[in-house]
């Protein structure tokens, strides 16, 4: 339970951590992208009619979703990055907090509804190995993230 709650923050930062390299953010995310729709549809076995159906949901809410990531949180990253947190207030605390836990929310409604747009594209079993499959290839994402950074 506690891999499923740190998985999208180590994700966060290792996606942020991109931004900071040579290759545009938006380089990254395509190859990641690319990559992912290969991992899916091997791991998913779609029919022809669920790609057809099932990738522009996807990418509408994966697109969504990446940037409740990183454009909310963009304040949060800039105050943990500049060294300036341990100065930090109980009020601006108690702000990031509220913060953090809105764009969880968004977070956690984007893909309650995306789940429910799925019902009427996929059949449920596809749904759950969807879940598997998006926890394997963000695993397999960060493995290869890690043995790169040991390089």
């Amino acid at each position: 339970m506690i891999v499923r709650k740190l998985l999208p923050i180590l994700l966060f930062f290792v996606s942020f951590s991109f931004y900071a390299q040579g290759e545009s953010m938006k380089e990254k995310k395509e190859k990641i992208k690319a990559l992912k729709v290969a991992f899916f549809t091997t791991e998913l076995d779609f029919t022809g009619n669920e790609a057809e159906k099932f990738w522009p949901l996807y990418n509408t809410f994966d697109d969504k979703q990446f940037e409740l990531r990183h454009q909310k949180m963009r304040a949060f990253m800039k105050r943990m990055g500049d060294g300036s947190l341990d100065k930090i207030s109980e009020k601006e605390a108690n702000n990031f907090l509220a913060q953090i836990e809105d764009t969880e929310e968004e977070l956690f409604l984007l893909r309650k509804k995306f789940t429910q747009n799925l019902r009427a594209v996929l059949p449920s079993v596809k749904i759950i190995k969807l879940r598997k499959a998006e926890e394997d290839f963000n695993r397999k994402l960060l493995h290869q993230y890690r043995n790169k950074g040991q390089k």
